[in-house]
Formats: structure tokens, sequence, C-alpha cells
């Protein structure tokens, strides 16, 4: 009988024993947090009680949490009530200010991307400037919570900023008028050709999933056979739009991306059910403005070989956040994960010091990432694609073909930061509105046909030469492809909208003109037919 009773009785003691052990370990991890609070507790209420002036105990609490938070990472971030109230409206429908997507990087007010059609894109506010003034008056440290409260703003006020811009010896001035920001995920979606359709997206809020393949519908009724997906400038948003989208592309039962987490609770996978698109050749561009989601959507399609990656590699922004809410009303957000690639690449780029702003580390011009793999570079870890290709970790997605855009000279800085482009651009169409829209029925008509003049030119300059802007021959002759494409743009986003102001602008980009002669490498890549 004592045997039969052995078995049994030794299982509950262990159970028993696990269970006292894991109440003595809570009670032990609640007791060094009861013992912390106690702590703040303490020193609150001293503080209340004797410091030289009165005492807005609120706004201790509030700045001891975001203290706390600004210890772990750049995006575990705490949100006042009033914040919280606005903080979906990014998202969700417009609101009025200067326009960028933007971090805090190394207490630096840094922009990710400038928004589509917003005020500061006009200007040629570029992702990577950091914002050192605003009104004359530094902003280095500066909180996530008081950039809206100084850049945002009534339309038709102004805001003067003074950038950083890596590459430049001397910040640039920037004096910006507010304006209405719609919130529109797809900017731009038309057919290049008669086979290769284009889909522009410049962030991923509640609605870019219907808009995308509402686009990708329109574009399927006109013939597409071929896709180039933009997600240059990309600052990202909804993880569900990512997935959704990315689902569109990669054939069902394949892992699109996961997440890691020291409570397991929190370890996701995001498994594609397979969409419409999983046979359409794909190449997607990107660039540094491109993050998060964005990545998420890059990394799969590489991370298959469903289609090929062209630009410049990403931000590098792989942290998962989840928000808690307060009882007064407040919230903050904690980073509870990071994200991972499906061959088990880190989109999370560090954080600490310099290290965030490190990219590109084996990027060599227009190189095909497949003849890379000779680069020997101990900072990039090396990964394998499923079908056996070497891609590079350390954060972000490298592109497999990396194609630099050049950088403008100070003469064409100067007449995009004084939205001279635009003014001539309004000057131009007061005279010829009628002329070009009876010449010209679409905006590839436009593009293919229509050529910027020497008179253009001339008045273009003569413009820039009333603002004080210093003409430089050599400057002017190296960027005179891009001012003559300019001028094309924002006359063709007058008549034709974003869509053929986009037309007239792929042309002479090369990043884009590169990611069109990939196709048949695409569709060896992906096994298509």
């Amino acid at each position: 009988m004592s045997k039969k009773l052995i078995l049994p009785v030794s299982i509950i003691l262990i159970a028993l024993g696990i269970f006292i052990g894991m109440k003595i370990q809570n009670a032990v991890s609640d007791d060094k947090i009861s013992s912390q609070v106690r702590k703040f507790n303490d020193a609150l209420e001293i503080t209340s009680k004797f410091y030289v002036d009165d005492v807005d105990s609120q706004k201790l609490t509030e700045d001891a949490i975001k203290g706390m938070l600004n210890g772990l990472d750049p995006h575990s971030v705490y949100i006042s009530a009033e914040q919280l109230k606005r903080v979906s409206e990014d998202f969700q429908g417009s609101f009025e200010g200067i326009g960028v997507e933007f971090d805090i990087v190394n207490d630096t007010l840094t922009i990710v991307s400038p928004i589509s059609g917003g005020p500061s894109e006009k200007l040629g506010i570029q992702a990577g400037d950091k914002i050192v003034k605003i009104n004359g008056i530094g902003c280095i440290k500066i909180s996530r919570e008081d950039v809206p409260k100084k850049l945002k703003g009534p339309k038709g006020t102004k805001v003067n900023v003074s950038i950083v811009r890596p590459g430049l010896t001397e910040p640039l001035e920037f004096e910006i008028t507010r304006d209405k920001i719609p919130i529109y995920s797809v900017d731009a979606s038309f057919m290049y050709d008669n086979e290769i359709g284009y889909v522009k997206v410049s962030r991923f809020s509640a609605t870019t999933y219907e808009e995308f393949i509402k686009a990708m519908a329109d574009l399927k009724n006109q013939g597409m056979k071929k896709l180039v997906l933009d997600l240059r400038g990309d600052p990202g948003g909804y993880l569900d739009q990512a997935f959704r989208m990315a689902n569109e592309f990669i054939p069902a039962g394949n892992k699109i991306v996961y997440t890691k987490s020291r409570i397991n609770d929190f370890n996701e996978e995001y498994i594609s059910e397979g969409g419409q698109f999983t046979d359409i050749p794909l190449v997607i561009l990107v660039n540094g403005g491109s993050a998060s989601a964005s990545e998420i959507v890059s990394g799969a399609v590489q991370d298959w070989d469903r289609g090929l990656i062209v630009g410049e590699t990403t931000f590098g922004k792989g942290l998962v956040q989840r928000q808690f809410d307060l009882p007064d009303g407040s919230a903050f957000r904690v980073t509870t994960a990071r994200y991972y690639t499906p061959s088990g690449r880190l989109i999370q780029k560090p954080y600490s010091g310099s290290q965030y702003n490190q990219m590109d580390l084996t990027e060599v011009d227009g190189e095909n990432i497949e003849h890379k793999n000779d680069v020997q570079d101990s900072a990039r870890p090396e990964f394998k694609t499923m079908g056996g290709r070497t891609v590079y970790g350390g954060g972000g997605i490298t592109p497999d073909y990396i194609v630099k855009l050049d950088t403008l000279t100070d003469y064409t800085v100067q007449l995009r930061r004084l939205n001279l482009f635009y003014i001539f651009a309004e000057r131009y169409m007061a005279a010829n509105r009628k002329n070009i829209e009876s010449t010209y029925k679409s905006a590839n008509e436009f593009r293919d046909g229509f050529d910027v003049d020497e008179n253009m030119l001339k008045d273009l300059k003569s413009l820039a030469s009333e603002k004080n802007i210093v003409f430089n021959n050599e400057e002017y002759n190296k960027d005179l492809d891009f001012i003559k494409t300019t001028i094309k743009f924002q006359i063709a986003r007058d008549i034709w909208g974003n869509s053929g102001s986009y037309a007239v602008y792929v042309k002479n980009d090369e990043q884009f003109q590169k990611a069109i002669t990939l196709f048949d490498d695409a569709i060896k890549l992906a096994k298509l037919k």
C-alpha cells in the first residue's frame, strides 16, 4: 500500500514545492517593487512639504514617469491626458501643422519623413534633417510631447526652424507656413507603361490596406502585370495594416514577421493566409526614411525571395510598444518586444550613442547584394533567405540593389528652401494652364511630351535672384535634370494631383529606373511563370 502512495505523494510534494517557490519569488519581486514605490512616495512627500516654492505634485509625478521611461529606450513614452485625445489623429483624419513624421534621437528632434504634399516637403525638408531651433529657441533635449505644441498650429500661421543637415557645415533656416495635412496612405498610383504599375504608400494608417487594395484593383483593370511598391519615406504605423499588405504578396502558410519578448504571452507570429497578388512580379523601393511597418513588409518579401528590394538601407525601427492607460486619462507606452523578419533578422538598429544613426556599412552603389558575399564585416551578421541568398542583419533592411541618390547642391537646396519651385509653377500655370490642359490629356503624355525650355529656366533664375539667391553656374548645371524634373513635377501636381506628379518624377528617379530593369530577376527569384 505504501509503495502505491509513493508516486502520487511525490508528485503532490513536487507541485506544492513549485507553487510555494513561485509564491515566494512573486512576494520577493512584489516586495522589491513596493520598496521602490515607498521610496518614491517618501521623496515626493518630502519635496512637496519642504521645497522653497509651491510644488505641482502631478507635474513631479509625470516627470518621474518620463524619466523612468527615458531610461529604457527612445520609444517608451508617457502620454498626457491631453495628448491622448489627439494621439490618433495622424492615423485617423487630418491635422494642421508643418507636416513631418519625427523621432527624438540622441536628444535631437529628427525628421523621419516629411509628409507628402505637406508644407515641409514642398520646402525641401528631408528625412534625417535635425531641427535644432524652433522660432530662434534651441530645442535640443526637447521632449516628445512638446514637439506638437511647437510645430502644430492653425493653417496659415508660420514657424521658423533651424535645421542641421548631414554633409552641410551651416544650419539651414526655413520659414514654414502651416497647412492642413491630409492623412492619406496611398499618395499615388498609376500605370507607368502598359505593364508596370506603381503604388506609393506614405504611412500605415487605419485605412492603408483598404486604400492599397482599391489602388491595386484599379491598376489591374488597366492591365498591370508588374508592380513597383514605393515605401520610401514611409515611417510605418499600424502592424495589422503591414501584415495585411504583406499577406497579399506572400503565399499562405509563410511567416511574415514575429516578435520576441521577455514575457511569453507577448511572443507572436504572423502567418500569411495568402492574398490576391502572390504571383505578380514585385520590386519594392525603400530608403532611410522607411521604418517599422515598411520594414516588416520589405523584410518579409526579401526573406521569402518573393521580390527584390531597391534603394537605401531602411531606418531600423523594430521595437513593439504596448499602451497602458492610467486612471487620470493619461497613458504610457512600454517597449515589450522586438520585431524579427522570417529569417531571424532583428529589425531594430542599436539606439545607444552614435550607433543609432549607423547606416549602410557594406553598401556599394548600385551593386547587387549577391555580389557582396565576399565583403567581410563583423558588424553585420549574415542570414539566409528561404532560397539561400545572403542578406544582412544588424538593423534595418539592406536592399538587394543599393542605389544612392546624388546630394543636391546648395543652390538647389536654396531654391527648395524658399519654395521657389512651387511659386514658379504657380505663376507659370496662371498664364499657361489652358494650353497645357488642351495639349496633354494625361500625366504620362505630359511627362513624355513636355520640355522645360530655356525661357522657363531663365524665369526661375530671375525669381531666385529676386530672393537674393546667388547664381552658381557649376551647381546649377550639376542639378539641371533635377531642376527640370521638379518644375514638371509641380506643374503635373497642379493638374493631375499626386499621381500625376509622381508619374513625372519617376522618369528621372534613378532608384525607380533601376527597379524597372529588374523584373526578369524578380520573376526568376520568386519562381513565377
